[in-house]
């Protein structure tokens, strides 16, 4: 079995859940602020890129991290084109850890407007795809952000989605589409409503052999997502965090049998750089295995 059809089969049936490593510019200090590095502790972008990859380095080694639990990880760009311990990222993640690689994909949000945030435009976007296939990359994710429910705009950001994924299809990756609702949202439970009906009507459109993922927040009505989890053209639904703590995001995701966990901060909650080795990764095996259980 080639690559690609065993990170598919593991993508479609593997048990556990993926690991959100994707932060970017923006969330970048305020995810090392949590590990214990503060900005005076770097200086300028690339000391700063620098200390996030350690830290992702340092997860992505712990002994916990492994397709047992985990069966997929969302990387930074950056993150694609770096090594650890001498070997390509995405290139260990599989052959040595045997977890699927995927890429995020998106440049960041434009301004609210009709409740939602798009995508920014993506230029050399199918350049990128060229190159995360040859690297080994099996799937993307890509970003946007609904805030209230509004029709116009949940409509505008799941087109978007699926004209992005339509790009991510033709290179011959599988993109995970991720229109986030916002967890502060007074309308969420309404947003998720309108966002489900949306999505459906577009997965029904798909051909056949077009397949996709998504990344949706944890809904108010649970078990809102089944039918999408079940749908022929979508190998997985997973959740996202959304800022959620640990304990309440693996609580709601438990109650939504067909959702796996994609959580970032859920993920590195508590860890800490000062923390010696086997403190680190009892922390963040307790993570790890709390999310599992969650996701299974």
């Amino acid at each position: 079995m080639s690559d690609q059809s065993s990170m598919r089969e593991q993508m479609q049936s593997g048990a556990g859940f993926i690991a959100a490593l994707d932060q970017s510019g923006g969330s970048t200090p305020k995810a090392l602020s949590l590990y214990g590095v503060e900005p005076s502790d770097y200086s300028g972008d690339e000391e700063m890129f620098r200390a996030m990859h350690d830290m992702r380095a340092r997860i992505i080694l712990s002994s916990d991290f492994t397709s047992e639990k985990v069966i997929g990880a969302i990387l930074f760009e950056r993150t694609m084109n770096d090594t650890i311990t001498g070997k390509p990222v995405a290139e260990l993640l599989w052959h040595d850890r045997g977890i699927v690689p995927f890429l995020k994909i998106d440049k960041g949000l434009e301004e609210q407007a009709d409740g939602v945030q798009l995508m920014k435009p993506m230029p050399g976007l199918e350049t990128l795809l060229e190159e995360a296939r040859g690297k080994g990359i099996f799937g993307t994710k890509e970003r946007s952000v609904i805030h209230e429910a509004d029709a116009a705009g949940i409509a505008a950001i799941v087109a978007q989605q699926f004209e992005v994924g339509a790009t991510v299809t033709a290179a011959g990756l599988v993109p995970i589409l991720e229109p986030e609702v916002n967890i502060h949202s007074e309308t969420k439970a309404e947003a998720e409503a309108m966002l489900e009906a949306e999505i459906a009507r577009h997965l029904d459109a798909l051909p056949d052999g077009v397949d996709i993922m998504l990344k949706l927040t944890l809904p108010e009505k649970a078990g809102l997502y089944d039918a999408l989890a079940q749908h022929p053209r979508v190998l997985r639904v997973v959740a996202l965090s959304g800022g959620y703590s640990t304990d309440d995001a693996s609580a709601r995701l438990a109650q939504n049998d067909h959702m796996i966990a994609s959580f970032s901060r859920a993920l590195t909650e508590g860890l800490q750089i000062s923390m010696s080795d086997a403190e680190f990764d009892a922390a963040l095996g307790g993570n790890i295995d709390k999310i599992y259980r969650a996701s299974v």
